[in-house]
């Protein structure tokens, strides 16, 4: 399975090539560099690491903080005859045992991990004997704690330096300022900083804000003047149902997609957009995961977005066949005070996040000093129904209380059933001989999947039910009656979110909250909130290059087609009035140093847009600088 990496590319995922930067990364990790990527949405950052632990012997172990991905990734590698496993929340003690040995027996090219996981007895015992060729380590932002979505169990990652030094890590992330692109190295102990960084522009994504007070009508406007398929990003799931329904009255081809539904009707919804039958998706951001669609034409957000990384990685599902799309966001008049009302204003305090902790424990029936490790089935607006919590204050303390690292939350992610053999093929045979009647069964199981001795593999009960000719049920009661005969472990198939408690429950006199932490946490959040709401105001600088600057690349340019850029064209002066202007607004700035852009339409009485129009042109010229709305001296004045 080692060898040339054009030829595994070829073989494994049918390319000639490698897209741009992606050969890069793989040869810097190949030469044995500790490397961060920051690859754009859709930028291929899987090829990055799984192609070069396929040109190496050994294991690659890859530590992921989304359940439903790293399913996602091990489920598609597993198509391509590549031997690969999830470790994750919601496996028994015994899944976990079995597929850590065979990861040390060099069973797997893959091993997918949470960063929980890396601290756990079980693992740690096993490192040292896992043929481990590189370790990758996915959505690196969460190891930040400047980044949008800081997991405390991240730092723990660059503890695996100790058992495995001379290791190369690969970093990835799509979204990371360069000050969480500094700390990612930093964190992971990087022998020496290595970045590699691809633009993330998109010449065919076109960035929109349309400020309305009629989203509805102006939604259903777009959606009949695009072509191709849509997505449209709702807050919450009551809404995605009420806008799939509202534009089916317009004979428009819609449906919802939320985390609530079932793992069986997410399936089919998300099938029958991929493949043409839906056109418009109505979702919550639970609509993201391995979506890779490449004909996407327009992605409609009807709320602000909590963060610019967020919003990026949406709006860039948009496109990826490189032809024209569009990212509109629409904007009502109260959307900022709402989402910091959402966000900002309903930040809890201290004594907040303790009644929050003290009603987890009520709720789950933990005893004090006790209950670490144990997982619980969880929904978070239960929990706060039942205890007359505000919904949101109450899950922006439990995300607190996972930050100090007491509990650990985990989505949803869909667990098919899962049967190990636990016998060898003597001890089977024997057991087929005394019991007739469930030999036929036996060997039906045994004939329809493959490796059910080796580790739990995933079943699907309807489909042995089928072949059987009987119901589900016959089924199920066959396989839990194998299992009390010792023959074989049965785990049925699972769809709940969980928590874990990660230490021992606390009485309330001693649980401590760093209130520094809340403070850092709260500004961080208020920043993010604002750079949001900065981006949907803001009417002065190209969406995209307002974008690509928040990300670091301060040279971005514009991209002549969001609505910024079109008016700009529309108010194009003639190229006397142009030089007149220019001329007096670089000597006003010059003589000032700085001055916010919003001051000077007033101070040189010129129309807005005819200055605004101006002050564009000499910023791209490099006359003069635009940072956060000041206006300074360029370089080339």
């Amino acid at each position: 399975m080692t060898g040339n990496i054009h030829h595994i590319l070829k073989q494994y995922w049918g390319f000639t090539a490698f897209r741009p930067l992606q050969e890069d990364i793989i040869q810097a990790v190949l030469s044995g560099k500790d490397t961060l990527a920051l690859l754009p949405t859709g930028g291929g950052k899987s090829i990055c690491f799984q192609v070069p632990v396929l040109a190496r012997e050994g294991m690659g172990l890859v530590v992921s903080p989304l359940i439903a991905l790293m399913q996602d990734q091990v489920q598609n590698l597993k198509k391509r005859g590549i031997p690969a496993v999830a470790i994750s929340s919601g496996l028994s003690h015994s899944e976990i045992d079995i597929a850590l040995e065979n990861s040390t027996q060099g069973r797997y090219k893959f091993l997918y991990l949470s960063p929980e996981r890396i601290k756990t007895e079980m693992f740690r015992e096993r490192l040292s004997r896992m043929p481990v060729s590189f370790v990758v380590v996915d959505e690196a932002h969460c190891i930040s704690q400047w980044g949008y979505d800081f997991r405390p169990a991240y730092l723990q990652i660059a503890e695996l330096r100790e058992s495995l030094p001379e290791i190369p890590i690969l970093a990835l992330t799509a979204t990371a300022t360069p000050k969480v692109a500094a700390d990612i190295q930093e964190k992971l102990g990087f022998k020496e900083p290595h970045l590699l960084k691809k633009s993330f522009y998109r010449e065919n994504l076109y960035y929109h804000v349309l400020k309305t007070e009629q989203k509805w009508s102006k939604c259903l406007r777009a959606l009949e003047k695009s072509e191709g398929t849509a997505i449209i990003y709702a807050r919450n799931r009551k809404n995605t149902v009420e806008i799939a329904n509202w534009l089916k009255q317009y004979k428009l081809s819609a449906d919802f997609y939320h985390a609530g539904l079932s793992p069986d009707i997410r399936a089919r919804k998300l099938e029958d957009w991929l493949t043409g039958k839906t056109r418009i998706m109505a979702c919550t951001n639970a609509f993201g995961m391995g979506i890779d669609k490449p004909d996407v034409r327009l992605v409609m957000h009807l709320e602000l977005p909590d963060s610019l990384e967020a919003y990026f990685q949406e709006a860039g599902r948009a496109g990826r066949d490189g032809k024209p799309a569009y990212a509109l966001l629409l904007l009502s008049p109260d959307d900022t005070e709402k989402l910091e009302a959402r966000y900002v204003k309903s930040f809890p305090t201290e004594q907040e996040v303790k009644h929050v902790y003290q009603c987890l424990a009520n709720h789950l029936q933990l005893a004090v000093g006790g209950s670490a490790g144990s997982q619980y089935p969880f929904s978070t607006f239960e929990f706060a129904k039942k205890y007359a919590l505000h919904p949101f204050r109450s899950l922006q303390a439990l995300k607190i209380l996972e930050k100090e690292e007491l509990i650990a939350l985990n989505e949803a992610a869909y667990q098919s059933s899962r049967v190990f053999i636990k016998v060898n093929r003597t001890q089977l045979y024997d057991f087929q001989l005394r019991n007739p009647s469930l030999d036929g069964f036996i060997k039906m199981l045994m004939r329809s999947y493959g490796g059910l001795s080796t580790e739990f593999t995933p079943i699907n009960e309807a489909l042995l039910a089928q072949r059987l000719k009987t119901g589900s049920h016959k089924v199920k009661e066959l396989l839990i009656h194998l299992e009390k005969h010792g023959i074989l472990s049965y785990k049925p198939r699972q769809d709940k979110a969980l928590v874990t408690i990660l230490k021992d429950r606390f009485a309330p006199e001693n649980l401590r909250i760093n209130d520094a932490f809340l403070k850092d946490r709260k500004e961080e959040l208020e920043k993010r909130i604002h750079a949001v709401i900065g981006f949907a105001e803001q009417e002065e600088q190209c969406r995209s290059a307002f974008l690509l600057n928040y990300f670091g690349e301060e040279q971005a340019k514009n991209c002549g087609q969001c609505d910024v850029c079109r008016r700009k064209e529309q108010n194009k002066p003639d190229a006397k009035t142009s030089k007149l202007i220019s001329a007096k607004v670089v000597d006003f700035v010059v003589q000032e140093k700085s001055i916010p852009l919003a001051e000077l339409s007033e101070h040189l009485n010129v129309e807005r847009e005819l200055l605004l129009y101006i002050v564009r042109q000499l910023v791209d010229e490099g006359k003069l600088l635009l940072k956060a709305g000041i206006l300074e001296k360029g370089d080339n004045r």
